[in-house]
């Protein structure tokens, strides 16, 4: 069986073994990893939107209500933190090979997740200038977002928006969407808002939200800004072929690793509520040196 074969039917095996639960270092969570109400940080600027529960539930956002799908997420909120720690970086770019993989909820759904880390905040931009979908998730129309930073010089502050309930994390919507959005994203003012937000908070981590990389140019002409990359795939749908040509075309970007979406599993919430066939995220560490080191030997990934 070829090498990314293998990665992914050790992933589909590992949770076969464990009746459906991913498992990993944090299997249950810790009065540390989730006391946000421990640091709580009031917003004044900032624009507050509502976060319906119930809403959110059937969206698949994770909420205060636990269960496999938010211990997945605190899994590949430690493996996550871990690779950005090992080398100081604090700016993730989240990318899929094609649509429909669940890209951006992961992106939602992780930095909710690493928000309710208490040593961090949070910052998610849609940076999907072609196809903007944050703030639809949550529900509220953004009427200013990144592109009319990039093409009007709008203050920041007027547009960021912190989802109730989170206090460590706030987004920053797409806008409007733009046909030049390529450019934009590889403008010298994209690269002066990254080094910006990058380096404002210490603690802060940085998420972007990217088209998916077989789709159009906009995220490699973006991914360069980025310190690293994670790559979403959709379990049953995504090509091995497609797998290998994103992995390609990141050739020479750090790549740590790849997220294995849209694995169904049946569950209960702790307090015993039941949970619907559900989305989880499995993340497959180091996929993308397999696929890389293949390419360079002129194997098959």
């Amino acid at each position: 069986m070829e090498r990314i074969k293998q990665a992914l039917e050790l992933a589909r095996q590992e949770r076969i073994k464990n009746g459906g639960k991913v498992t990993g270092a944090v299997a249950r969570p810790s009065g540390k990893l989730d006391s946000v109400a421990d640091q709580e940080i009031t917003y004044t600027s900032t624009k507050t939107v509502r976060m319906p529960i119930g809403e959110l539930r059937e969206k698949r956002i994770i909420t205060e209500q636990q269960n496999s799908i938010s211990d997945a997420y605190r899994v590949l909120r430690t493996q996550v933190l871990q690779r950005l720690n090992e080398k100081n970086w604090n700016t993730l770019a989240i990318t899929s090979p094609g649509n429909g993989a669940g890209k951006s909820l992961t992106a939602i759904n992780l930095a909710i997740s690493l928000a309710r880390e208490v040593d961090n905040t949070v910052l998610l931009i849609d940076a999907n200038l072609r196809s903007p979908k944050l703030d639809k998730y949550f529900d509220f129309h953004a009427e200013y977002g990144l592109s009319d930073y990039l093409l009007h010089d709008k203050s920041l502050g007027d547009m960021l928006v912190n989802p109730e309930g989170i206090s460590r994390f706030v987004m920053l919507p797409a806008g409007r969407a733009i046909a030049n959005s390529s450019e934009m994203l590889s403008s010298p003012k994209m690269q002066k808002l990254v080094d910006e937000v990058k380096h404002r908070y210490p603690s802060r981590i940085v998420i972007f939200d990217l088209p998916p990389i077989l789709e159009s140019s906009d995220t490699l002409a973006f991914i360069p800004n980025a310190d690293a990359t994670l790559v979403i795939i959709e379990e049953g749908k995504t090509q091995e072929a497609e797998l290998k040509q994103a992995f390609e075309l990141l050739h020479g970007n750090e790549v740590i690793g790849t997220v294995l979406n849209k694995a169904y599993t049946q569950d209960r919430d702790y307090d015993g509520l039941d949970v619907k066939q559900s989305l989880i995220s499995r993340f497959l560490s180091k996929v993308s040196q397999i696929s890389l080191s293949s390419k360079k030997s002129g194997k098959a990934a």
